[in-house]
């Protein structure tokens, strides 16, 4: 039996701004041209807080301090599905690093929507901003735009 590959996406934030990342710099990557918190792939063995502390360490630089799970995403786009754990951070320390995935910036939270992002993305970023407790998310794609959002 195929396992469901996971994943972590990480919103850290300082200053009522998130960090987030224009994926600009690897090929054939999917997320290609979308800006969207640090993250990655579990590794065998990691636990989704292990993942989402070395990915924001490995992409920005930034040691955790406070490391918060927020929710779970089921992502689905045609051929491909993902388990995504959504994590925010208010509190690190560190400096910011050139990260080989895209360019990072520090984008106003308000101007967020601003930006090319999946659509799906639009439906648990306000989750974080409100305070809501823990969610779950199923978010189906088709040709890569968003056809269904459901709560689990």
């Amino acid at each position: 039996m195929n396992q469901i590959p996971e994943t972590v996406l990480c919103y850290i934030k300082k200053d009522d701004c998130y960090l987030l990342l224009l994926r600009n710099k690897e090929e054939n990557d999917m997320n290609e041209g979308k800006w969207m918190g640090v993250g990655g792939h579990l590794e065998e063995g990691e636990t989704p807080f292990e993942a989402a502390k070395r990915e924001i360490r490995e992409e920005s630089g930034l040691i955790v301090d406070t490391l918060n799970y927020r929710g779970v995403v089921e992502f689905v786009n045609d051929d491909y599905s993902e388990i995504m754990h959504v994590f925010t951070v208010d509190s690190f320390k560190g400096e910011l690093i050139e990260c080989n995935e895209g360019t990072l910036a520090w984008i106003p939270i308000k101007d967020i929507y601003q930006y090319p992002m999946w659509e799906g993305d639009k439906a648990f970023l306000p989750l974080l901003e409100e305070g809501s407790s823990f969610f779950e998310l199923k978010l189906v794609y088709k040709d890569k735009e968003l056809i269904s959002i459901n709560k689990i």
